[in-house]
């Protein structure tokens, strides 16, 4: 099942965001579809960091040269 979703825009950012689907070949829904779902997997991606990060900030860390001399490599 398709749904449906308007959107407001002044002509200025109707006019922006068409030429820019324009310029790139792309349909308008398609532009419109790939800009918000990279937008939320960007969100996504940022959140997951941030929690990765907090969670390793209490370990120990090893720089590159010295685990690659406590390898032997």
């Amino acid at each position: 099942m398709m749904s449906t979703i308007s959107l407001r825009l002044n002509e200025k950012e109707d006019t922006l965001i068409r030429k820019y689907a324009e310029l790139h070949h792309m349909e308008l829904s398609t532009f419109i579809r790939q800009t918000i779902i990279e937008k939320i997997e960007d969100e996504y991606d940022f959140t997951l960091f941030n929690k990765v990060w907090e969670e390793e900030q209490g370990l120990e860390s090893v720089s590159h040269n010295k685990a690659k001399k406590e390898l032997g490599l």
